[in-house]
């Protein structure tokens, strides 16, 4: 069975700790992600590498509750 891409990502940003980030490659800027990692302690860069290359990464906020 395969996973969601949404899934895998919020087993992977479960497991950090503070100031710790997760580095996300994907092909369109993920705004949805944006906001609900931000409601969930998360900063985040995003840069669009190539036409659709967008690397983002989220850092977890200082005192962020897991």
């Amino acid at each position: 069975m395969k996973k969601e891409p949404f899934d895998k990502i919020m087993g992977a940003v479960k497991s950090l700790n503070e100031g710790e980030a997760f580095i996300l490659h994907a092909p369109f800027n993920p705004l949805p992600l944006h906001k609900i990692l931000n409601r969930r302690g998360f900063t985040y860069e995003a840069e669009k590498v190539k036409k659709k290359h967008w690397k983002v990464i989220y850092t977890m906020k200082a005192g962020a509750e897991k």
